[in-house]
């Protein structure tokens, strides 16, 4: 073998290293992009399935509810207006900016409203508060409402590994390449920036 070719064989090798290198470092990355991803999805998805439950919860508090209490059609009309509005959001997937986790938020935010003002009316109806199935009920819809909490916490931390991941050098190069973008998380509602008035 001729010096050409050793050389030739040597700067043959240098590239298919180096070609190798580049290739494990992209698709490396990329598949972690979309390992960080899907975590999203399935975080989301978990938060749906929470939503879900008290979707499904609310219509038999409501029938509970109205069975003590006939003049409060106000509040039950409001319950089932924010259901409706909370559900119609429920196949819209994993929001991909903050204007869409706002749409989200806002609507939840309106049915936790109306649950409240629901459990609110019972209070003035002491037969009502003593039964069975309003407490079962009550105790359901407060363990969704921690299952939502904890669901919530979830996506949290997998949106934070995911844009953080595609933000750094030089995966976020790979990220804008394949149209990874930065994912929105929930944030607490303005009423919980500021505290409570107490009055007594």
């Amino acid at each position: 073998m001729n010096s050409k070719t050793k050389n030739l064989l040597i700067v043959v090798a240098v590239i298919l290293v180096a070609a190798f290198a580049c290739y494990r470092f992209f698709a490396g990355n990329y598949n972690t992009i979309v390992t960080y991803d899907e975590n999203v999805e399935a975080q989301w998805a978990q938060v749906q399935n929470q939503y879900q439950r008290r979707l499904d919860l609310i219509p038999n508090l409501v029938a509970t509810v109205q069975g003590y209490a006939h003049h409060e059609q106000e509040t039950f009309v409001q319950v089932t207006q924010a259901r409706a509005a909370a559900e119609s959001m429920a196949g819209a997937g994993v929001p991909q900016n903050a204007a869409e986790m706002e749409k989200v938020q806002s609507a939840q935010n309106a049915l936790t409203a109306g649950v409240h003002s629901l459990l609110a009316v019972a209070e003035n109806y002491p037969e009502l508060k003593a039964n069975e199935n309003f407490l079962a009920l009550q105790d359901q819809l407060e363990g969704t409402e921690n299952r939502i909490a904890v669901a919530r916490q979830d996506y949290n931390k997998a949106v934070q590994a995911y844009n953080t991941f595609i933000r750094k050098f030089p995966q976020s190069i790979i990220a804008n390449q394949h149209g990874f973008e930065k994912r929105p998380q929930f944030a607490a509602s303005q009423e919980a920036q500021s505290a409570p008035k107490v009055e007594f």
